[in-house]
């Protein structure tokens, strides 16, 4: 176990450069106090390792020092194969990159870790989109991407839901994000030149954007900007817009099962027993409007009851008397 976390901190330390002692111990979820330990193992061991101390101090390698160390093991040859997913891939334009670099990595392994690379190859295939999602032509992606990674403003014509609909915009690209098939760009608007953007990343879908043209306005990535913890904080602010509000409701063994997501979630984390109706589950579930939740809990039929708030009870109400006289 140490022997590999030695190896880590050599590994992030070659391919990241500096790292403060905290940022390894995030990185490898173990204490600080570790990291000085580990510091010291490996500097007794004869690797070039030197911290300076200070607010922006870290620990480093010496310039030009690289370890070979890097053999995989058989979990993580696996993984790299099943992580190439040729459909991302080729829509970015590097289905060729990715295959010949597959190529490689499977000629360099050892013939037991290429026989276990193979099966997972074989029998494990990734197909991230869901089954009734229409495929979207995104004839940008590959221009997007290019700008992505060249930081370069760009020029986009976009299709928005609201009026008007198309739309000119300038943004600066900051990553792009494969979300159940769908790619999003996350950027910022852009100002002239050297202006200062303080309204901060949105969000955009790649199928929307109707033309693109870069520009030779170079831009950055704001200090401390990380894409993967940017798109976690908006899927969470996205799901907390979209039940803004809460529903009492009793549910049979039957209903509980059909809820999902959120919903689901809240039954888990806060559902009791009924005390009225044995077997039966009671819990407080979010819901995004009145509205939808009459929709919601009616298609449960027999296995669901809402308790609360009043106003959702008596539309529910309503509908089951209308719906009874007409069938009577």
């Amino acid at each position: 176990m140490k022997a590999g976390r030695l190896l880590s901190i050599l590994l992030l330390l070659q391919t990241r450069g500096r790292m403060t002692a905290a940022e390894l111990a995030q990185e490898l979820e173990v204490s600080v106090r570790t990291v000085y330990r580990d510091a010291e193992a490996l500097a007794a061991a004869g690797v070039p390792l030197y911290g300076d101390a200070g607010h922006s101090g870290g620990y480093q390698l010496l310039a030009g020092y690289r370890t070979r160390l890097t053999g995989l093991s058989t979990g993580e040859a696996e993984a790299l194969f099943l992580s190439g997913m040729p459909g991302p891939a080729a829509e970015l334009g590097l289905g060729q990159a990715l295959s010949a670099a597959q190529l490689k990595l499977r000629a360099a392994l050892p013939a037991e870790l290429r026989e276990q690379a193979d099966r997972m190859r074989l029998r494990f295939h990734l197909d991230a989109p869901g089954w009734y999602a229409e495929h979207e032509e995104t004839p940008y992606l590959a221009q997007v991407a290019d700008a992505v990674w060249r930081g370069r403003v760009i020029e986009v014509r976009y299709r928005r839901w609201k009026e008007p609909q198309e739309v000119d915009r300038r943004l600066e690209p900051y990553g792009l994000v494969l979300k159940a098939g769908r790619w999003y760009l996350v950027a910022a608007p852009a100002g002239a030149a050297g202006a200062a953007d303080t309204t901060g990343p949105r969000t955009y879908r790649v199928d929307q954007i109707l033309s693109v043209r870069e520009t030779a306005q170079e831009c950055e990535l704001p200090e401390g900007f990380e894409l993967a913890a940017h798109w976690r904080r908006t899927q969470e602010e996205f799901h907390a817009r979209l039940h803004p509000e809460e529903a009492l409701v009793r549910l049979s063994p039957r209903g509980a099962a059909l809820l999902t997501g959120a919903q689901a979630r809240a039954l888990a984390a806060g559902g009791a027993p009924d005390p009225e109706l044995a077997g039966w589950t009671r819990a407080v579930l979010p819901i995004e409007s009145q509205e939808q939740a009459q929709a919601q809990f009616l298609a449960l039929g027999p296995d669901a009851e809402v308790l609360s708030p009043p106003p959702l009870r008596a539309r529910i109400r309503d509908a089951l008397a209308a719906m009874t006289s007409r069938y009577a």
